[in-house]
């Protein structure tokens, strides 16, 4: 496969909080200085400049309303949505910047045949049509694959959601869609406490596999083989976006699920068996060291032959 392609940005840098908070730059500091020494080679571009074309598709998922409260609190210096995120002066546009950086992500994947990865923040899978929550402002991902069944032959999207936190918000603005499948594994009871099992969507659209604390990448594994990958081979999609949250890792500080590195590896080497067509963008995950770690895990399912690549647990080759 031919190298990693990464759209980053430092202006997403400037989206920071007052205090200190999870959700913070050191972030993707952490994971540009991990990827700058894995992949010296690796193609890094800048997202395009934001412009009117935009609007459109973030109103496509939230009330101009909403949009406009964001516009105006970052106009007067910030302030808290609620008692989790966080607006200073630039997050708006940054936050805008981000979903466009989402919406080059599908170009590129679709255009290269390949893997495209988005380390932009804010993250976006808590953020509902009318307001922001969980660290999240927009909804990067459910906007993206909106965008995605707007190009030729694109005629199914699927978003599957790995970070360790339900993502409320993008199944609320897709499972109404016929075209959009979503699958969410997330540590259950856990906040914003929701994604039960039974809510499948409004046309079977939506797979939630709660994960009870404590689950290792066994469990992840079997979840996998048993539900992940039966229900989006057969939802058959043209283009798979990856909600990449790292925060379900046994090093993190928000959750209790024991992911390690190279389980990050193998959930991705799962999903190139499905499409090479993948948006993977940047969710969760809030040690800085085990994130970089699993974000090097994540690419490098990509780029090395099946036989470098090991299976997590047992130490024998995936294939």
């Amino acid at each position: 496969m031919a190298s990693p392609v990464f759209i980053y940005s430092d202006r997403f840098l400037e989206h920071r909080c007052p205090h200190f908070h999870f959700e913070r730059p050191e972030r993707l500091v952490a994971i540009c200085q991990h990827l700058q020494k894995a992949f010296p080679t690796a193609e890094w571009r800048e997202p395009t400049p934001l412009g009117e074309g935009l609007t459109p598709w973030l109103e496509r998922v939230h009330h101009p309303a909403y949009l406009e409260q964001l516009t105006q609190m970052a106009a007067a210096g910030g302030g808290w949505l609620d008692a989790d995120t966080y607006l200073n002066g630039q997050s708006d546009r940054v936050a805008r910047l981000a979903v466009q950086a989402w919406l080059d992500g599908v170009d590129l994947a679709i255009r290269r045949q390949q893997p495209i990865f988005v380390w932009a923040r804010p993250p976006g899978h808590h953020a509902l049509r009318e307001r922001g929550m969980g660290f999240c402002l927009l909804a990067n991902g459910a906007i993206a694959s909106h965008y995605a069944l707007s190009l030729p032959h694109i005629t199914r999207v699927a978003i599957l959601d790995w970070d360790v936190h339900h993502g409320n918000g993008t199944q609320a603005l897709v499972q109404a869609h016929p075209q959009i499948a979503y699958c969410s594994l997330h540590e259950f009871p856990a906040y914003p406490y929701t994604g039960e099992g039974s809510d499948r969507g409004c046309y079977n659209n939506v797979l939630n596999l709660p994960m009870p604390p404590g689950s290792t990448g066994k469990t992840y594994q079997a979840a996998f083989e048993n539900h992940v990958i039966p229900f989006l081979q057969q939802f058959c999609p043209d283009l798979l976006i990856i909600s990449a949250g790292y925060d379900a890792h046994r090093d993190d500080p928000l959750s209790s699920i024991q992911l390690e590195d190279a389980d990050y590896c193998w959930m991705m080497y799962q999903c190139l068996q499905i499409t090479h067509r993948i948006v993977v963008g940047l969710e969760g995950g809030y040690n800085l060291e085990a994130l970089g770690r699993s974000v090097v895990a994540t690419v490098q399912a990509t780029v090395l032959d099946d036989a470098a690549l090991k299976f997590p647990h047992k130490g024998q080759d995936i294939a």
